[in-house]
């Protein structure tokens, strides 16, 4: 059957399922490839609970396109940086489905979802940069044509800063304003303060990915703040 199962996909539109758990939105995509056609979206802001809100919204979104589950090409879902326990929400659910029908599943970085398509659109260089709290960013760089000038990272705000001026690139994301309350100089850099990249964006960019060099794994940039707590391991005691 899978021969038939092929022939049928390849007369029938290639339908990318986006999905974003990597902050407090619970967003959902579905993408009509060979149109570069968005037929449906959702981003309800509902801060928790992505585990449990996420299966009605992907059905909603379904629902609002006309299009069956069955009919899913390919899954793309973000993999961070972003929260720990949305982006293990998102991935996990991606790769249950991936499997369930069969398709490609794609891992696609938060920051260059935000990056790459304010670069297209300004033919600039753009840092997107989110902020990670802690006294910490996470940034990434690339040129005008999307290639990367700094791979994704988690940096100081003062180390972000230095970069943003030394390079005069347009900056994106939650983390611009920490940017510039340190250099009001790069103020006027400033394109856009969003907490997390737009849904239609991942899907568009989910289906230019190789699964092999694109994995759906989580990117945290940032270890777990969740450690072993020593004071509860209990003694190892030989056999015997």
């Amino acid at each position: 059957m899978r021969w038939w199962r092929g022939l049928f996909q390849r007369m029938c539109p290639v339908l990318t399922l986006a999905i974003d758990c990597s902050a407090r939105f619970c967003a959902v995509a579905l993408l009509e490839t060979s149109g570069n056609r968005i037929l449906a979206a959702a981003s309800p802001d509902i801060g928790r609970g992505h585990a449990e809100q996420l299966p009605a919204i992907m059905q909603s979104v379904l629902a609002e396109a006309g299009v069956e589950l069955s009919r899913i090409t390919r899954i793309g879902v973000t993999v961070g940086p972003g929260s720990f326990a949305g982006i293990r929400v998102g991935v996990a659910f991606a790769r249950g489905l991936a499997l369930a029908l069969d398709v490609p599943v794609v891992g696609v970085g938060s920051l260059e979802a935000i990056a790459l398509p304010a670069a297209a659109a300004q033919r600039k260089p753009v840092m997107a940069v989110l902020d990670a709290k802690r006294d910490h960013v996470w940034a990434m760089l690339v040129d005008a044509d999307g290639a990367a000038i700094r791979q994704a990272a988690e940096l100081t705000p003062n180390a972000a800063s230095a970069l943003a001026l030394e390079t005069g690139c347009l900056i994106t994301g939650s983390g611009a304003g920490l940017l510039a309350g340190i250099n009001p100089a790069l103020a006027p850099q400033i394109i856009g303060e969003s907490i997390a990249p737009e849904i239609e964006d991942v899907a568009r960019l989910a289906a230019t990915l190789d699964p092999v060099t694109s994995p759906a794994e989580p990117r945290y940039l940032r270890d777990a703040d969740a450690k072993p707590q020593a004071g509860f391991v209990l003694p190892h005691q030989e056999a015997g």
